[in-house]
């Protein structure tokens, strides 16, 4: 499964999949974004039980802001339409695991 690039039209969409979501919200001029944005990709990439999402904060400032998404890269896990898990910064891919099994 790939990752889906996340916007306020696709948004209530995404947030009510009955899989777990994570959501990574990034800009691409930010550099420990750049690395962890493979590490999901990966994710994405192997665990077709989650549902991935990309949300650029720059392209999306909204949904950026109903998040409060104050540093970057941010990862956000939701079940059920609700926040479950967050972190601010870059974590290694077993971390990120973690917060999507938790």
């Amino acid at each position: 499964m790939s990752v889906t690039i996340v916007n306020k039209n696709n948004f209530e969409q995404i947030k009510n999949s009955e899989k777990p979501v994570l959501l990574d919200f990034y800009a691409d001029w930010c550099g420990p974004c750049r690395m962890v944005s493979p590490l999901v990709d990966q994710i994405a990439d192997e665990n077709p039980q989650y549902l991935v999402g990309k949300v650029n904060v720059d392209q999306e400032p909204e949904l950026a802001q109903a998040f409060g998404v104050a540093s970057i890269p941010t990862l956000v896990v939701m079940k059920g339409g609700r926040i479950a898990n967050r972190s601010v910064g870059a974590r290694p891919k077993q971390q990120i695991l973690a917060m999507l099994e938790g």
